[in-house]
């Protein structure tokens, strides 16, 4: 589960700008942690240090909680118990676990089966492969086949109970819970009085209210083009998806380790998708989702309110886009702020350095595993790998 959590590091640039004219009762504070595999960030504004730290304790805490229903790593979570009930009659579930299943079977009615959480036999197939395991016998690929459909998992509303109809079934949300989790910790932060605020992990975005004096928070995606790379969320989610870092080469072709649940192979086809949604966990599934359908799921997204995306070919094609001005096309943006420098980050690969900018130059730069300082004023931040 959340295996697509670091593809960003090295494609999503965050830019929180300092609010040097922002109101004087209010100051910035950063905390992070370590949560469904990623490290996530969450930025707030508010009265003081004693009141940030509280509410973003209680947004942490609630992401464990959520991690531990939703995990299909640890053995002892909601999702693993019901997994392991597969073939029975239908287990009650919690009011999350139901309302993500719900949220799931929506989308892959709506993708033919594109998007489909029943995928995990196929998942774990090549989880292996890519830790370089042997390769899955035919009579595996045709055991994982016969247990994924998302026909084949039944929902009792009236009940809140769930039905997996084939022994040995698995689900994997790494498609859509983190965007749930993420909105979730939000929406804990509104409820302690901090509803300015931003959280990020690995490739998902969610924003609550914009900055004092900021019509909101400024992201940069390292994809586009300088005519389109930025935009200005506030009450919104973005989330990017493709197949950046975690990949397997086979005679080659490159296999995403996204997998397509119709076929239950890798995606190939080199799509980074990225989706600007009013919430995390849309934003989240559909970048999912539009990676298996590539272009052909620009006329469905099209028809959705309050999303807009953004598709790329990793190799060289221009993005095709929807719903999005032409200064906004594309999959990069940046906030131009005044006297601000562009200077391109010379890492790659998986390490994702923090820079501190000074409106005077460049600080110092350090991993992501370093504290990060609980204000900034006269800075600005950005992830960068």
């Amino acid at each position: 589960m959340f295996e697509r959590c670091n593809i960003v590091h090295s494609s999503l640039l965050l830019v929180l700008l300092a609010q040097a004219s922002g109101g004087q009762s209010e100051k910035r504070f950063h905390y992070t942690q370590v949560h469904m595999g990623v490290q996530v960030r969450i930025v707030v504004y508010a009265l003081g240090e004693e009141k940030a730290a509280q509410a973003c304790r209680e947004a942490f805490r609630r992401m464990a909680e959520l991690e531990d229903i939703f995990s299909d790593y640890r053995p002892t979570s909601e999702l693993m118990r019901l997994c392991a009930r597969a073939g029975g009659p239908p287990v009650p579930v919690s009011e999350e676990l139901f309302l993500v299943l719900q949220r799931a079977q929506e989308l892959a009615q709506s993708t033919q089966g594109a998007f489909d959480v029943t995928v995990g036999p196929f998942v774990r197939l090549w989880r292996r492969i890519r830790r370089g395991g042997p390769w899955p016998s035919e009579e595996e690929w045709e055991e994982a086949r016969r247990r994924v459909g998302w026909w084949k998992m039944r929902l009792h509303p009236e009940t809140r109970g769930v039905e997996l109809t084939v022994p040995g079934m698995q689900l994997d949300l790494g498609g859509i819970a983190k965007g749930y989790i993420l909105d979730q910790a939000l929406a804990v932060l509104r409820r302690e009085g901090v509803p300015c605020a931003l959280i990020e992990a690995g490739g998902d975005i969610v924003v609550g209210d914009a900055p004092p004096g900021r019509e909101g928070w400024c992201i940069e995606v390292a994809y586009a083009e300088p005519s389109w790379r930025w935009v200005t969320l506030a009450n919104a989610a973005l989330s990017t998806s493709g197949d950046t870092e975690q990949f397997v080469e086979i005679n080659g072709v490159r296999y995403s380790h996204i997998v397509d649940p119709r076929t239950g192979w890798g995606v190939s086809h080199r799509i980074a998708a990225t989706v600007i949604a009013p919430d995390g966990i849309t934003s989240d599934s559909l970048a999912t989702a539009l990676c298996v359908l590539g272009e052909e799921g620009l006329p469905w997204v099209r028809t959705l309110p309050g999303v807009r995306v953004y598709l790329r070919r990793v190799q060289g094609e221009a993005p095709k886009g929807s719903s999005c001005p032409r200064r906004q096309k594309g999959l990069r943006w940046r906030h131009q702020e005044p006297g601000a420098r562009e200077v391109r980050s010379p890492w790659s690969g998986n390490w994702v350095r923090w820079l501190w900018i000074r409106p005077n130059g460049w600080g110092p730069s350090m991993p992501t595993s370093a504290s990060c300082p609980t204000t900034s004023n006269g800075w600005r931040w950005r992830t960068s790998g």
